[in-house]
């Protein structure tokens, strides 16, 4: 069956009887005079559609905001969205080609957009970036960003820049962020992230030195917790979430585990 993504700006359309869910075909009927562009299903099924900022949704349904699913939709179904969202998005922020300007056509054997001028061809951008879990003496380094919910904290992440490595982002990022030093840097696991394109690659690392001093604007509070006086952290799905649980599994505590 295909998956339909339509999307009005950055919101999704759900059906809202029951759990929330994708609509089916026919629920999108009246939508179809709007599209302003779309693909029909890849190789996975996926069908996206974009439609005007002023258009409403047809009866039994709604435009939700994509970070609004986080907790309310399965971990499949959002994750999903987030890379239909990437396609479309990448799809409607490159129509031409930047080296000479001619209109881009969909590549015929890649997921790629293809210059039919000039022959350069156009992949799906992917921002990558590091989530690490800081240890120290049996206590976790967790960070508070300014758009965080109240009283929420998390492990402390980037992006890469141009010519680093993983490790060399990694040291960077926790050194800017909280002024400390690390070492014994082991890889975790990664994880698709759809807020805005990245591809989060999951680190745990050991404290060497120095003491924390935050920045002031990425992040507005660090600490170092204890097992037992670990505050709101983010849900269940997420790779810095598997991070803090791996953490407590390790050290021998039930709070949060699945």
């Amino acid at each position: 069956m295909k998956s339909l993504f339509v999307f009005r700006g950055d919101d999704i359309l759900l059906v809202q009887e029951g759990s929330p869910r994708l609509p089916a075909p026919e629920e999108i009927v009246p939508l179809e005079g709007q599209v302003v562009r779309g693909r029909f299903p890849d190789r996975e099924g996926l069908f996206w559609a974009e439609v005007p900022a002023e258009t409403e949704p047809p009866r039994g349904t709604a435009f939700v905001s994509r970070r609004s699913l986080w907790g309310i939709v399965d971990e499949r179904l959002f994750f999903t969205v987030g890379k239909a969202f990437h396609l479309m998005d990448w799809h409607r922020t490159n129509r031409f080609c930047g080296r000479c300007g001619e209109s881009l056509t969909d590549h015929p054997e890649e997921k790629a957009l293809l210059c039919p001028s000039c022959g350069q061809v156009i992949y799906p951008v992917i921002a990558p970036a590091v989530i690490v879990a800081v240890e120290r003496e049996g206590k976790l380094l967790l960070g508070r960003s300014p758009g965080f919910p109240p009283g929420r904290y998390s492990v402390l992440a980037g992006f890469v820049e141009a010519g680093e490595s993983l490790e060399e982002t990694l040291v960077r990022e926790i050194n800017e962020e909280v002024g400390i030093e690390v070492d014994h840097i082991t890889y975790f696991g990664s994880q698709p992230w759809p807020f805005p394109r990245s591809l989060m690659l999951g680190f745990r690392a050991l404290w060497k030195s120095g003491e924390i001093a935050i920045d002031g604007r990425e992040i507005v509070d660090a600490r170092w917790f204890a097992p037992d006086e670990m505050p709101d952290f983010p849900p269940s799905f997420s790779i810095s979430r598997k991070l803090i649980d791996d953490f407590l599994r390790r050290h021998d505590n039930g709070r949060g585990l699945p």
